[in-house]
């Protein structure tokens, strides 16, 4: 991929975090959470991060937000080095965190607000959104009145609302049922791809990162490398449902299972 191309990119990335000891009062350890992660993500993409728990893919995603810095190299996002956290990505998480007093209107307007936006502006983009999100006529309504399904529609469009470059995605369908989960996903592909974001996934559903993404990239186990690329060559990625259905599916699991294997393993070494 073009550098020129990359909308976030990572650059021999390594973190490092100290916490305090448990055997010995006041003695530090290190924890090596990733190292020496290369990727860039370019305009339009979607990629996955699939590996086990605790192998760093959260962490990946605060460095990209600012959140986090890392402790060696860079992560970049529109050509621009992250060393704080900025307006050009949004996260959207497993928990949908949304303000319990306001109304869902208003929560898809809080970002917008906080970047004083006018009134009228702010509330024609929150109720466009919620339309494509088809929540339109719950834009009144207050978080608690609605299911966890709908919830995270609203999350999305809280997180579409700024017009980040990057969205930052932390298994946000995984305290799904499954039913709800396949039709969120559909709604996020089909937005995703008619604005032309692009996004960084991490999931533990294999299924869903084969329907959701141009490439995944598998991670190892502590400190977290990224020991696999696999490019999704498969048509259709703003209709995961369809895709769920191809033949080639299958390939793809069997191949991710072999890298993580079923025991709870991962491959040592980059293949």
């Amino acid at each position: 991929m073009a550098e020129h191309a990359a909308r976030i990119d990572y650059r021999a990335v390594t973190k490092r975090f100290t916490r305090k000891g448990r055997r010995q009062r006041g003695a530090a350890e290190e924890i090596v959470a990733v190292t020496d992660v290369n990727f860039a993500v370019g305009n339009g993409e979607v990629v996955a991060l699939i590996g086990p728990s605790g192998c760093g893919k959260s962490t990946l995603l605060n460095m990209g937000s600012g959140l986090y810095q890392p402790s060696a190299g860079e992560v970049y996002v529109d050509g621009e080095r992250v060393d704080s956290p900025n307006s050009h990505v949004a996260f959207m998480l497993q928990k949908d965190l949304l303000l319990p007093w306001r109304s869902i209107r208003a929560n898809v307007e809080f970002g917008l607000e906080i970047r004083g936006w006018p009134r009228k502006d702010r509330r024609d983009r929150a109720l466009d959104l919620l339309d494509k999100c088809h929540l339109s006529h719950f834009a009144e309504h207050y978080p608690h009145q609605l299911s966890g399904g709908m919830r995270q529609r609203a999350a999305l469009a809280r997180t579409l609302a700024v017009d980040p470059s990057v969205l930052l995605m932390d298994e946000p369908f995984s305290a799904l049922d499954a039913q709800t989960k396949m039709i969120l996903q559909q709604d996020l592909a089909e937005t995703v791809s008619g604005q032309g974001k692009t996004a960084v996934l991490i999931t533990h559903d294999l299924i869903e990162s084969i329907a959701l993404s141009d490439r995944i990239l598998v991670m190892s186990q502590r400190p977290g490398r990224i020991i696999r690329e696999i490019p999704v060559d498969l048509p259709d990625r703003e209709n995961p449902m369809a895709r769920r259905q191809h033949r080639r599916v299958g390939e793809y699991v069997a191949e991710l299972m072999a890298l993580l294997d079923v025991g709870g393993h991962v491959a040592d070494e980059v293949i």
